[in-house]
């Protein structure tokens, strides 16, 4: 199979090549495409066979749910049963957005689109490119990230065509996304509102919008790579994700202490005839006597250090890295969801000095 790519990346969008996408996924296919958070590997989400086709392409583990991205909201009506009035509520809110609502589904959306379970997951994305995929084709699509399972999630065309190149038939280039973190998953199925996977949108904004919010335990990703027992009900809650090739760890502490350490432990590697990579900020790269250092972004503008991190994994895979060491980034807003993914990455692995 030969793997188009589609420029879309400049205003006003070439609808020759969304119909040609369109009539991709209308015949069963498979087409990525961008979205404001990453990139999307789309299919047909009421097509059984194309959900099991995303799976195959991915190497993903048939029960990890994957999310159907809609372009209105009575779409999300017509595929789920007992909808609470909460969903309204944070659509108005959110949506377009990155935003993943887990809610009770009926027959519309087959299991193999939803992992073999009775919920499913919907949202709306905030990018032109997708919203005018989902409708001229009419099509609900089913999209997780647009990489191999495990793998950076991609937030350029170039990642999805390094990783699916031949197992897909087109991919649309947008360009690079804005956000570069996947949503924020709420599950709308409990009394209360519960996050299944932090994203740009977090526990405070949810607040405002529907009062009581809680954290499901099953985010915490423990040293066996399950959720504690509790049956996850969102994308990436098992398995491990977005992991380089290097072997990444996170060091954590005050700046001075982090900065000493990664020194040490990058010396000892090198001696060893080791290659290192070090993920630092703007602030603190200069600080560092050895490895190959790239900058993330900048504590102070914490969307910059969301935006580069799946690119700076990928980087480090193209420069062939041995190790990873990388800063801690507790920041305000987004802190919570970029340390979700790079404790992932890392499989947990963590230095706390």
């Amino acid at each position: 199979m030969i793997t188009r790519i589609m420029d879309v990346s400049e205003e006003p969008i070439n609808i020759e090549h969304i119909r040609e996408a369109s009539e991709i996924l209308k015949n069963g296919g498979l087409v990525a495409f961008p979205t404001e958070t990453v990139y999307g590997l789309g299919g047909d989400a009421t097509d059984k066979e194309a959900s099991r086709k995303i799976y195959q392409a991915k190497g993903r583990p048939s029960d990890n749910p994957l999310i159907v991205h809609i372009a209105k909201f009575e779409q999300i009506e017509q595929i789920t049963k007992d909808l609470p009035e909460t969903a309204k509520k944070l659509a108005d809110a959110f949506w377009p957005g990155p935003l993943t609502m887990v809610c009770n589904k009926n027959e519309v959306i087959p299991y193999e689109t939803t992992g073999g379970l009775d919920t499913v997951a919907v949202r709306m994305p905030n990018n032109p490119v997708a919203l005018a995929l989902i409708q001229e084709s009419g099509c609900m699509i089913a999209a997780p990230s647009a990489n191999t399972s495990g793998r950076p999630s991609p937030t350029k065309a170039s990642h999805v065509y390094e990783d699916l190149s031949g197992k897909i038939e087109a991919i649309l280039d947008g360009g690079t996304v804005d956000i570069g973190l996947e949503s924020t998953i709420v599950d709308l199925t409990e009394d209360v509102v519960t996050i299944l996977r932090p994203g740009y949108i977090n526990m405070d904004m949810l607040k405002e919008v529907v009062g009581e919010v809680r954290m499901d335990p099953g985010i915490v990703y423990n040293d066996k790579g399950t959720t504690g027992g509790a049956k996850p009900k969102a994308p990436g809650m098992r398995y491990k994700h977005y992991a380089p090739k290097g072997d990444l760890t996170i060091v954590s502490g005050e700046e001075e202490k982090v900065i000493s350490t990664i020194n040490e432990l990058t010396a000892e590697a090198e001696k060893d005839g080791k290659k290192v990579g070090i993920i630092a900020t703007s602030a603190t790269a200069g600080r560092y006597g050895w490895g190959q250092v790239l900058v993330i972004g900048d504590r102070e503008e914490e969307q910059s250090i969301a935006h580069n991190l799946y690119d700076i994994l990928r980087q480090f895979d193209e420069l062939d890295v041995d190790i990873i060491y990388s800063e801690s980034f507790a920041t305000p807003k987004m802190g919570q969801a970029i340390m979700n993914r790079l404790l992932k990455a890392a499989g947990q692995k963590t230095i706390e000095v």
